[in-house]
């Protein structure tokens, strides 16, 4: 490849075994994240990724340079040329003979090839290859030098048994959160699908997808007609090709909205794609009953304070059928009856005098908001395509897609589904799974969720039942096969605890006050700049088995698009 430049090594600024400078033509574009090559001892090759990349000159002070242009007259030339240069700060990366004293001052420095960008960054000998995206490098140094190389994650550093866990962190709109998730979760069902037999025995992959933007998800079976434009399908689809991915969308979705009326829609989507989704049977109404969810009803509270515990205490009395709950079988008598404990005098007349009628009628409002005439929570017509949600994910077989609307409902109602859903996964994984009659469980699902701050902040309540669930599967689901892909504007909002056992972090655009957070003090403040200033499918990837942060892009959805 190109020769760029030479090592410099001064008395203030010696090379050290982590990086170097080196000096290179004015005229040379280079960014930050390009990979070099330098020449090393007993004919090693040392790697280095770009970092910092500065212009001096032999001006002693910037009021030289104000001085020598006529003290400021911006229309005048200096008469005499200032000499001047361009260097590069370089972090080491590796050393093809593992050689890591310093680099020498006057060694040669060029830009390295693509495959010695493939060894340099850590990609060349990935065991279990999952592609993430790709990296484009030397693009302003000329078509002769540009590289276009796919990136490959070791898959069990992403989805275990290694390491587990992606958090996706990004500004609304611009950082493409959701698109990059579904990217990624598209590559691996790529891999599950084109598995040989007698591997796929061991390992195998299910999706349960939340949908919580509108109509964003509501079609990831069916092709992008990238409105229209046949040159830009053909670019996208070159792209996936590239990856080595196929240019379908999903396959083996089905969708699950919530149990919607004439008079009360519980969801974004349109009537005519419902009711062809229903049609090739692959759409369901999902509701809850009392009989088998009253068990879940804590999840309703996931955002009350209940520092007393009176809100559990009644919540134990309810699942105990205690104070005449055990002959309950409907919501509506369930509402009754609360209304029941809420009449002035009714504590004394009770078997447990520990909870108030204050308490009562604060659960009561709090239950009735969320229940109370809410189709959602109704008795099942199995006959019209209504199903239980916890029925369902028992019957999940390897490289399902299941996608669960909540986008229409208010926040508690999100996170009461959301803690349902994740509750039935982790029972399912964690119990005999049956394998009769063909089926084949999968042993690993790996759960999207977006705006994950709703549900495990660092707000959020301690005693918080969604939250001890996502911790639990944030620390233990590695080793269950319960693998959260997870998604926030501010990665810094999130709990301590789930982002540190993320074993996978992207970050797209960002904005400079989230980056201020201490979450991010060990990302180099030029990449830091970076953040801010990136692109719709482009992200900064960090990852146990990258040697250092890459830049990569990824394409546009394969799937349906709504505008």
């Amino acid at each position: 490849m190109s020769l760029i430049g030479r090592v410099i090594a001064t008395e203030k600024v010696p090379t050290t075994i982590d990086s170097f400078c080196f000096w290179t033509n004015t005229d040379l574009i280079l960014n930050p994240f390009d990979v070099v090559k330098v020449e090393h001892i007993n004919g090693s090759k040392t790697f280095a990724v770009i970092e910092e990349i500065s212009h001096i000159t032999d001006s002693a002070s910037f009021l030289s340079n104000f001085i020598s242009n006529d003290f400021g007259d911006v229309n005048t030339d200096a008469p005499t040329l200032r000499i001047g240069m361009n260097y590069a700060k370089a972090n080491v990366v590796g050393n093809d003979k593992n050689i890591f004293i310093p680099v020498q001052s006057g060694q040669r420095v060029y830009l390295a090839s693509r495959d010695e960008v493939s060894e340099a960054l850590g990609l060349a000998d990935i065991k279990n290859p999952l592609v993430c995206g790709y990296i484009e490098m030397y693009e302003s140094s000329g078509e002769d030098n540009k590289i276009t190389l796919p990136v490959n994650i070791d898959s069990k550093f992403l989805i275990g048994p290694e390491g587990a866990h992606l958090n996706i962190s990004g500004i609304s709109g611009l950082a493409a959160k959701t698109s990059y998730a579904m990217f990624l979760l598209k590559a691996i069902q790529d891999k599950y699908l084109n598995m040989q037999e007698e591997d796929a025995e061991n390992d195998s992959v299910a999706f349960v997808v939340f949908n919580v933007k509108g109509r964003d998800l509501l079609a990831i079976d069916e092709p992008n007609d990238f409105e229209g434009k046949p040159e830009k399908a053909e670019e996208v689809k070159a792209r996936y090709e590239m990856l080595g991915l196929s240019t379908k969308p999903f396959s083996q979705v089905k969708y699950f909205y919530p149990y919607s009326t004439k008079t009360k829609s519980n969801s974004y989507v349109p009537k005519e794609l419902f009711d062809k989704q229903k049609q090739q049977k692959k759409a369901f109404q999902y509701k809850f009953t009392y009989e088998q969810d009253k068990d879940t009803i804590d999840l309703m509270f996931s955002n009350v304070d209940d520092s007393t515990q009176t809100m559990a205490g009644i919540i134990n009395q309810i699942v105990d059928g205690q104070n005449g709950f055990n002959t309950i079988s409907t919501w509506p008598n369930f509402i009754k009856k609360l209304e029941e404990q809420c009449e002035a005098g009714n504590t004394a007349n009770s078997k447990n005098k520990e909870i108030g009628v204050l308490s009562w009628r604060k659960f009561t409002r709090h239950i009735k908001k969320s229940v109370y005439h809410n189709p959602l929570f109704n008795d099942l017509d199995e006959s019209n395509g209504e199903v239980r949600l916890a029925d369902k994910i028992s019957d999940i077989q390897k490289n399902d897609v299941y996608v669960i609307d909540i986008a229409k409902l208010d926040s508690d109602m999100q996170g009461y589904v959301f803690g349902n859903v994740i509750r039935e996964l982790y029972n399912f994984q964690l119990g005999e799974k049956d394998y009769s009659n063909g089926k084949c469980p999968p042993s690993k699902i790996i759960v999207f969720i977006d705006e994950l701050n709703k549900f495990a902040s660092k707000d959020s309540p301690k005693d918080s039942p969604i939250l001890r669930q996502i911790l639990d599967i944030a620390e233990r689901g590695r080793s269950l096969g319960v693998i959260l892909f997870a998604a926030e504007q501010f990665k810094s909002a999130i709990h301590n605890r789930v982002s540190g056992n993320c074993s996978t972090f992207a970050y797209g655009r960002t904005n400079a006050i989230e980056l201020s957070n201490s979450e991010y003090k060990y990302i180099p403040s030029v990449y830091k700049n970076m953040m801010t200033r990136l692109k719709q499918g482009e992200y900064i990837v960090q990852n146990p088995i990258f040697r250092s942060l890459l830049n990569i892009k990824f394409p546009e959805p394969i799937y349906k698009q709504f505008k």
